[in-house]
Protein backbone atom coordinates (compact mmCIF):
# COMPACT_ATOMS: atom_id res chain seq x y z
CA UNK A 1 0.00 0.00 0.00
CA UNK A 2 2.86 2.32 0.70
CA UNK A 3 3.74 1.90 -2.83
CA UNK A 4 0.77 3.56 -3.75
CA UNK A 5 0.78 6.66 -1.36
CA UNK A 6 2.20 9.70 -3.02
CA UNK A 7 5.77 9.41 -1.60
CA UNK A 8 8.92 8.45 -1.60
CA UNK A 9 8.07 4.48 -1.89
CA UNK A 10 6.04 5.86 -5.05
CA UNK A 11 8.59 7.68 -6.42
CA UNK A 12 11.01 4.22 -6.48
CA UNK A 13 8.47 2.74 -8.35
CA UNK A 14 8.06 4.70 -11.00
CA UNK A 15 11.68 5.67 -11.63
CA UNK A 16 12.75 2.53 -10.73
CA UNK A 17 10.30 0.13 -12.42
CA UNK A 18 8.11 2.33 -14.38
CA UNK A 19 9.57 4.47 -16.24
CA UNK A 20 12.92 2.18 -17.92
CA UNK A 21 10.04 0.30 -18.94
CA UNK A 22 7.70 2.83 -20.88
CA UNK A 23 9.63 5.77 -22.10
CA UNK A 24 13.07 6.09 -24.25
CA UNK A 25 15.74 7.48 -22.50
CA UNK A 26 15.32 11.30 -23.77
CA UNK A 27 11.52 10.67 -21.73
CA UNK A 28 13.51 8.63 -18.69
CA UNK A 29 15.28 12.34 -17.67
CA UNK A 30 11.98 14.91 -18.30
CA UNK A 31 10.61 16.34 -15.18
CA UNK A 32 7.54 14.18 -13.59
CA UNK A 33 4.70 16.75 -13.88
CA UNK A 34 0.72 16.27 -12.48
CA UNK A 35 -0.02 16.62 -16.63
CA UNK A 36 2.39 15.70 -19.64
CA UNK A 37 2.42 18.99 -22.11
CA UNK A 38 2.39 17.53 -25.79
CA UNK A 39 2.51 18.86 -29.43
CA UNK A 40 -0.45 17.69 -31.71
CA UNK A 41 -1.19 19.77 -35.01
CA UNK A 42 0.64 22.20 -34.02
CA UNK A 43 -1.48 23.15 -31.05
CA UNK A 44 0.29 22.32 -27.40
CA UNK A 45 -1.86 20.30 -25.17
CA UNK A 46 -2.21 18.90 -21.36
CA UNK A 47 -3.04 15.18 -21.43
CA UNK A 48 -3.25 13.59 -17.87
CA UNK A 49 -5.04 10.37 -16.52
CA UNK A 50 -6.27 9.29 -13.09
CA UNK A 51 -7.33 6.29 -11.34
CA UNK A 52 -9.78 6.48 -8.11
CA UNK A 53 -10.03 4.15 -5.87
CA UNK A 54 -11.11 6.31 -2.33
CA UNK A 55 -13.03 4.45 0.74
CA UNK A 56 -15.88 5.04 1.09
CA UNK A 57 -17.74 6.10 -1.96
CA UNK A 58 -19.23 9.10 -0.45
CA UNK A 59 -17.82 11.06 2.38
CA UNK A 60 -18.82 14.83 3.61
CA UNK A 61 -18.26 17.18 1.12
CA UNK A 62 -17.82 14.80 -2.25
CA UNK A 63 -17.86 11.39 -3.61
CA UNK A 64 -15.55 9.15 -5.61
CA UNK A 65 -17.56 11.09 -8.56
CA UNK A 66 -16.41 14.41 -7.93
CA UNK A 67 -12.97 13.02 -6.84
CA UNK A 68 -12.74 11.54 -10.78
CA UNK A 69 -13.78 14.31 -12.67
CA UNK A 70 -12.10 17.27 -10.29
CA UNK A 71 -8.88 15.31 -9.70
CA UNK A 72 -8.65 15.19 -13.61
CA UNK A 73 -9.11 18.42 -14.25
CA UNK A 74 -6.83 19.90 -11.23
CA UNK A 75 -3.61 17.74 -12.82
CA UNK A 76 -4.47 19.60 -16.19
CA UNK A 77 -5.15 23.11 -14.85
CA UNK A 78 -1.62 22.42 -13.27
CA UNK A 79 -0.11 23.05 -16.79
CA UNK A 80 -2.17 26.20 -17.02
CA UNK A 81 -4.49 24.04 -19.38
CA UNK A 82 -8.32 24.31 -19.04
CA UNK A 83 -9.62 20.90 -19.16
CA UNK A 84 -11.57 20.28 -22.37
CA UNK A 85 -12.54 16.56 -22.95
CA UNK A 86 -12.29 13.69 -20.38
CA UNK A 87 -12.70 10.05 -20.78
CA UNK A 88 -14.36 7.95 -17.88
CA UNK A 89 -14.01 4.33 -17.46
CA UNK A 90 -15.60 2.47 -14.48
CA UNK A 91 -14.99 -0.73 -13.05
CA UNK A 92 -17.57 -2.36 -11.24
CA UNK A 93 -17.88 -5.25 -8.57
CA UNK A 94 -20.39 -7.96 -8.83
CA UNK A 95 -23.22 -6.95 -6.32
CA UNK A 96 -23.07 -3.00 -6.16
CA UNK A 97 -26.47 -1.89 -5.92
CA UNK A 98 -27.51 0.04 -9.31
CA UNK A 99 -28.65 3.20 -7.11
CA UNK A 100 -25.43 3.37 -5.94
CA UNK A 101 -23.69 3.58 -9.49
CA UNK A 102 -26.58 6.09 -10.50
CA UNK A 103 -25.06 8.14 -7.83
CA UNK A 104 -21.75 7.94 -8.59
CA UNK A 105 -23.08 8.88 -12.14
CA UNK A 106 -24.62 11.94 -11.28
CA UNK A 107 -22.30 13.21 -9.23
CA UNK A 108 -19.83 12.65 -12.53
CA UNK A 109 -21.66 14.57 -14.46
CA UNK A 110 -22.59 17.29 -12.25
CA UNK A 111 -18.99 17.81 -11.31
CA UNK A 112 -18.18 17.93 -15.62
CA UNK A 113 -20.89 20.57 -15.58
CA UNK A 114 -19.38 22.48 -13.06
CA UNK A 115 -16.20 22.31 -14.17
CA UNK A 116 -17.62 23.34 -18.04
CA UNK A 117 -16.03 19.98 -19.17
CA UNK A 118 -17.34 17.38 -21.75
CA UNK A 119 -17.03 13.35 -20.60
CA UNK A 120 -16.91 12.11 -24.59
CA UNK A 121 -15.71 8.77 -23.85
CA UNK A 122 -15.67 5.56 -21.53
CA UNK A 123 -15.97 2.05 -20.55
CA UNK A 124 -17.18 -0.10 -18.51
CA UNK A 125 -16.57 -3.33 -17.29
CA UNK A 126 -17.72 -5.58 -14.27
CA UNK A 127 -15.71 -7.81 -11.91
CA UNK A 128 -16.50 -10.52 -9.76
CA UNK A 129 -17.69 -9.98 -6.24
CA UNK A 130 -14.51 -10.07 -3.93
CA UNK A 131 -12.19 -8.37 -6.83
CA UNK A 132 -13.19 -4.99 -6.67
CA UNK A 133 -14.53 -2.34 -3.75
CA UNK A 134 -18.05 -1.42 -4.98
CA UNK A 135 -16.94 1.31 -7.76
CA UNK A 136 -13.21 1.85 -8.74
CA UNK A 137 -13.00 5.30 -11.58
CA UNK A 138 -10.26 6.49 -14.35
CA UNK A 139 -10.55 9.16 -15.86
CA UNK A 140 -8.38 10.84 -18.95
CA UNK A 141 -8.58 14.28 -20.06
CA UNK A 142 -7.28 16.77 -22.96
CA UNK A 143 -6.80 20.61 -22.39
CA UNK A 144 -5.53 23.52 -24.67
CA UNK A 145 -2.21 24.90 -22.96
CA UNK A 146 -2.49 28.78 -24.14
CA UNK A 147 0.71 30.17 -25.63
CA UNK A 148 3.54 31.35 -23.25
CA UNK A 149 2.63 29.25 -20.21
CA UNK A 150 5.61 26.95 -19.25
CA UNK A 151 5.03 26.14 -15.57
CA UNK A 152 7.33 23.54 -14.78
CA UNK A 153 9.09 22.32 -11.08
CA UNK A 154 12.85 22.90 -12.75
CA UNK A 155 11.84 26.56 -13.80
CA UNK A 156 11.64 27.18 -9.73
CA UNK A 157 14.93 29.44 -8.85
CA UNK A 158 15.95 30.78 -5.46
CA UNK A 159 13.95 33.67 -4.19
CA UNK A 160 10.50 32.84 -5.44
CA UNK A 161 7.83 33.01 -3.42
CA UNK A 162 5.33 29.98 -2.39
CA UNK A 163 2.19 30.74 -2.25
CA UNK A 164 -0.93 28.51 -1.01
CA UNK A 165 -4.59 28.37 -1.91
CA UNK A 166 -6.13 28.15 1.45
CA UNK A 167 -6.33 25.48 4.49
CA UNK A 168 -4.90 22.21 4.27
CA UNK A 169 -5.73 19.02 5.43
CA UNK A 170 -9.47 18.71 4.87
CA UNK A 171 -10.38 15.83 2.42
CA UNK A 172 -8.04 13.46 4.36
CA UNK A 173 -9.87 14.28 7.77
CA UNK A 174 -13.18 14.08 6.37
CA UNK A 175 -12.03 10.35 4.63
CA UNK A 176 -10.84 9.46 8.03
CA UNK A 177 -13.75 10.74 10.07
CA UNK A 178 -16.13 8.93 7.44
CA UNK A 179 -14.21 5.84 7.37
CA UNK A 180 -13.33 5.38 11.02
CA UNK A 181 -16.92 6.95 12.37
CA UNK A 182 -15.00 9.94 13.98
CA UNK A 183 -16.86 12.51 15.63
CA UNK A 184 -15.30 16.34 15.92
CA UNK A 185 -16.30 19.63 17.49
CA UNK A 186 -17.15 20.40 14.37
CA UNK A 187 -17.76 19.03 11.01
CA UNK A 188 -14.88 18.61 8.81
CA UNK A 189 -15.73 18.64 4.88
CA UNK A 190 -13.40 17.76 1.75
CA UNK A 191 -12.44 20.68 -0.14
CA UNK A 192 -12.68 18.79 -3.62
CA UNK A 193 -12.99 21.15 -5.90
CA UNK A 194 -12.09 21.84 -10.02
CA UNK A 195 -9.06 24.48 -9.97
CA UNK A 196 -9.16 25.72 -13.02
CA UNK A 197 -10.41 28.80 -13.07
CA UNK A 198 -8.58 29.82 -10.02
CA UNK A 199 -5.18 28.69 -12.13
CA UNK A 200 -6.75 30.99 -14.66
CA UNK A 201 -6.75 33.93 -12.69
CA UNK A 202 -3.63 33.52 -11.40
CA UNK A 203 -1.94 33.04 -15.04
CA UNK A 204 -3.72 36.58 -15.98
CA UNK A 205 -1.40 38.45 -14.05
CA UNK A 206 1.84 37.06 -15.45
CA UNK A 207 2.78 33.56 -17.38
CA UNK A 208 6.30 34.27 -17.65
CA UNK A 209 6.81 34.41 -13.92
CA UNK A 210 4.35 31.93 -12.66
CA UNK A 211 6.91 29.03 -12.48
CA UNK A 212 5.39 26.15 -11.03
CA UNK A 213 1.88 25.25 -9.61
CA UNK A 214 1.20 21.85 -7.76
CA UNK A 215 -2.01 20.55 -6.26
CA UNK A 216 -1.09 18.79 -3.22
CA UNK A 217 -3.14 15.57 -2.93
CA UNK A 218 -1.52 12.37 -2.17
CA UNK A 219 1.65 13.07 0.31
CA UNK A 220 -0.05 16.14 1.34
CA UNK A 221 1.78 19.78 1.18
CA UNK A 222 5.30 18.05 2.17
CA UNK A 223 4.93 16.63 -0.98
CA UNK A 224 4.51 18.64 -3.28
CA UNK A 225 7.26 20.70 -1.69
CA UNK A 226 9.78 18.10 -1.68
CA UNK A 227 9.22 16.97 -5.23
CA UNK A 228 9.63 20.73 -6.13
CA UNK A 229 12.89 21.27 -4.33
CA UNK A 230 14.53 18.43 -5.52
CA UNK A 231 13.49 18.88 -9.24
CA UNK A 232 14.47 22.51 -9.30
CA UNK A 233 17.43 21.66 -7.01
CA UNK A 234 17.07 24.58 -4.40
CA UNK A 235 15.89 24.74 -1.38
CA UNK A 236 12.56 25.05 0.49
CA UNK A 237 11.83 27.42 3.79
CA UNK A 238 8.23 27.15 5.18
CA UNK A 239 6.91 29.36 7.67
CA UNK A 240 5.08 26.62 9.71
CA UNK A 241 2.37 29.56 11.40
CA UNK A 242 2.00 31.35 7.50
CA UNK A 243 0.49 27.85 6.99
CA UNK A 244 -3.65 27.51 7.22
CA UNK A 245 -4.42 24.75 9.24
CA UNK A 246 -8.19 24.85 9.93
CA UNK A 247 -8.53 24.40 14.15
CA UNK A 248 -11.03 21.12 13.29
CA UNK A 249 -7.92 19.41 11.36
CA UNK A 250 -5.70 20.64 13.52
CA UNK A 251 -7.59 19.04 16.75
CA UNK A 252 -8.33 15.91 14.33
CA UNK A 253 -4.21 15.59 13.93
CA UNK A 254 -3.25 16.15 17.17
CA UNK A 255 -5.24 13.65 18.20
CA UNK A 256 -4.73 11.00 15.69
CA UNK A 257 -0.86 11.69 15.87
CA UNK A 258 -1.02 13.06 12.15
CA UNK A 259 0.79 15.88 10.11
CA UNK A 260 -1.63 18.31 8.74
CA UNK A 261 1.70 18.83 6.32
CA UNK A 262 1.18 14.91 5.26
CA UNK A 263 -2.58 15.13 4.98
CA UNK A 264 -4.25 14.86 1.39
CA UNK A 265 -6.27 17.68 -0.39
CA UNK A 266 -8.09 17.68 -3.49
CA UNK A 267 -8.96 21.55 -3.81
CA UNK A 268 -5.64 23.27 -3.13
CA UNK A 269 -2.87 24.64 -4.95
CA UNK A 270 0.61 25.86 -4.14
CA UNK A 271 2.58 27.85 -6.58
CA UNK A 272 6.01 29.27 -6.48
CA UNK A 273 6.40 33.06 -8.28
CA UNK A 274 9.02 34.93 -8.85
CA UNK A 275 8.67 37.58 -6.05
CA UNK A 276 8.08 40.78 -8.06
CA UNK A 277 4.79 39.07 -9.24
CA UNK A 278 3.69 37.57 -6.18
CA UNK A 279 1.57 40.17 -4.68
CA UNK A 280 -0.53 41.08 -7.53
CA UNK A 281 -0.40 36.91 -7.69
CA UNK A 282 -1.98 36.47 -4.38
CA UNK A 283 -4.26 39.36 -5.11
CA UNK A 284 -5.73 37.67 -8.11
CA UNK A 285 -5.94 33.90 -5.59
CA UNK A 286 -7.65 36.09 -3.12
CA UNK A 287 -10.47 37.29 -5.27
CA UNK A 288 -11.80 34.38 -6.24
CA UNK A 289 -13.80 31.87 -4.56
CA UNK A 290 -11.62 29.04 -3.95
CA UNK A 291 -8.41 31.11 -2.98
CA UNK A 292 -10.08 33.71 -0.64
CA UNK A 293 -7.92 32.35 1.91
CA UNK A 294 -4.98 31.84 0.21
CA UNK A 295 -1.43 32.99 1.70
CA UNK A 296 2.35 33.01 1.36
CA UNK A 297 3.86 30.84 3.56
CA UNK A 298 7.57 30.81 2.51
CA UNK A 299 10.22 30.97 -0.28
CA UNK A 300 12.59 28.70 -2.25
CA UNK A 301 16.22 29.33 -1.38
CA UNK A 302 19.90 28.63 -2.25
CA UNK A 303 20.63 27.06 0.85
CA UNK A 304 19.56 23.05 1.69
CA UNK A 305 19.32 22.38 -1.97
CA UNK A 306 16.08 19.57 -1.89
CA UNK A 307 15.37 19.77 1.46
CA UNK A 308 12.41 21.32 2.62
CA UNK A 309 12.51 23.31 6.38
CA UNK A 310 10.10 24.50 8.60
CA UNK A 311 10.71 27.40 11.00
CA UNK A 312 8.75 26.84 13.41
CA UNK A 313 6.48 29.39 16.19
CA UNK A 314 9.34 28.95 18.84
CA UNK A 315 12.07 30.37 16.32
CA UNK A 316 13.23 26.46 15.53
CA UNK A 317 13.29 24.78 12.44
CA UNK A 318 12.36 20.87 11.63
CA UNK A 319 13.22 19.15 8.08
CA UNK A 320 9.71 18.45 6.39
CA UNK A 321 10.79 14.95 4.74
CA UNK A 322 9.09 13.44 1.48
CA UNK A 323 6.34 11.13 3.96
CA UNK A 324 7.55 7.13 2.47
CA UNK A 325 4.51 5.62 2.08
CA UNK A 326 0.57 7.05 3.10
CA UNK A 327 -0.49 8.20 6.12
CA UNK A 328 -3.86 7.57 5.28
CA UNK A 329 -4.57 4.66 2.46
CA UNK A 330 -7.30 4.90 -0.26
CA UNK A 331 -7.90 8.62 0.02
CA UNK A 332 -8.53 9.40 -3.58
Amino acid sequence: MGHGGGGAMSAELVEQVLLPALTGPEQASAPLTDSAVVELGGARLAFSTDSFVVRPLFFPGGSIGDLAVNGTVNDLAMSGARAAFLSCGLILEEGVGIDTVTQVAEAIGAAARAADVRVVTGDTKVVEAGHGDGVYINTAGVGLVPAGVDLRPDRVVPGDVILLSGPIGLHGVAILSERENLAFESDVLSDCAALGGLAEAMLSVTTTDLHVLRDPTRGGLAASLNEIATAAGCGVVVQERAVPVPPSVAGACAMLGLDPMYVANEGKLVAFVAREHADAVLAAMRAHPLGAEAAIIGEAVTDHPGMVVARTGLGGTRVVDMPLGEQLPRIC
